[in-house]
């Protein structure tokens, strides 16, 4: 028995010399390359075209009140009783509305913007609540209530007249093109079977598909989203607002701003559709901000990377607001 113990233990010592395993497969370092969350391939034009309208009018102003001292039973009492004027504003768009690393305040010219407004509401620039919209958001929040004004880059047209009420314009903007240095990519034409990234809700898309050379069309919830998907190389190029791109172009020294302007964006404030006493004040707060040099100190402040001031926009006025 004892010699039996004796060749087991030698057999399994001697299983215990053999061969070591073989080594685990080697692991790919690379990270895979995750699209931004609600990212998407649009391969329609978004709604119907409306018919044509003068988009920039708006209604006249009339005298303006003394902060604090709202006319009764207006929206403006409305909204200094409520104590803070709630706008939709945007946290992503570097120079118009973003959110300081630093600080974690939303800032941009677009917040000065609205804080001004405020300001001739209730005296104090700071009687204000930001609420961060995203693009496609940006009527709902008016139709439904949830913000009295929206103030994020957003362009007037005729189709969104037909639902919302807007200011007279602020700020021109002009579509264009965003590609990294040497790509190629200089031109509208040149975007032909290209992925061509732009934010969901944004006028950016329509001129997009109004395109001869149709690109392939990548949808997004934030432009910083389409600065990452460019960095990683899951896009070719990103099309809208020269000022938004811009403000990517600072963050990414890799990127240039290419090809001639592929259609006019006038940025006005958006207000309910019922709200004509507003729209009156918040044109009438415009006016002041042309003419006593709030709207160049903020282009100043914020947007002087961009070249000489062109000066603020003429308000155009009509019968429709």
């Amino acid at each position: 028995m004892r010699a039996r113990w004796v060749l087991v233990a030698l057999a399994v010592v001697a299983g215990g010399c053999g061969s070591p395993p073989a080594p685990p497969a080697p692991v790919n370092a690379t990270p895979a390359q995750v699209r931004p969350a609600g990212a998407t391939e649009i391969t329609a034009a978004p709604g119907t075209p409306a018919p044509d309208c003068d988009r920039e009018a708006s209604l006249r102003p009339g005298p303006m009140p003394e902060p604090g001292n709202m006319p009764a039973n207006s929206t403006m009492a409305a909204i200094s009783e409520r104590g803070r004027l709630v706008v939709g504003v945007d946290q992503n768009t570097f120079l118009f509305g973003y959110r300081n690393p630093t600080t974690g305040h939303l800032e941009g010219f677009d917040i000065d913007l609205a804080r001004e407004i405020a300001r001739r509401i209730f005296g104090d620039d700071d009687r204000i609540d930001l609420r961060v919209v995203d693009a496609a958001q940006r009527e709902t929040a008016l139709t439904s209530g949830q913000v009295d004004l929206v103030v994020r880059t957003y362009s007037v047209t005729c189709q969104r007249r037909e639902k919302l009420a807007f200011s007279t314009v602020y700020f021109y903007a002009n579509q264009r093109i965003l590609a990294v240095e040497g790509s190629g990519i200089d031109s509208a034409a040149t975007l032909a079977r290209k992925r061509v990234c732009a934010v969901s809700g944004t006028t950016s898309l329509s001129t997009l598909f109004a395109l001869e050379a149709r690109p392939t069309v990548v949808g997004v919830t934030s432009w910083t989203d389409c600065l990452v998907m460019l960095q990683q190389g899951q896009i070719d190029a990103i099309s809208t607002d020269d000022v938004v791109l811009a403000g990517l172009a600072e963050q990414d020294p890799s990127v240039d701003i290419v090809g001639p302007s592929m259609g006019v964006e006038p940025y006005a404030i958006g207000i309910r559709k019922d709200r004509d006493d507003l729209v009156r004040f918040v044109n009438g707060a415009l006016d002041e901000i042309r003419s006593d040099g709030t709207w160049q100190r903020l282009y100043s402040r914020w947007l002087d990377s961009l070249g000489p001031s062109p000066g603020p926009p003429a308000p155009r006025y009509g019968a429709a607001p």
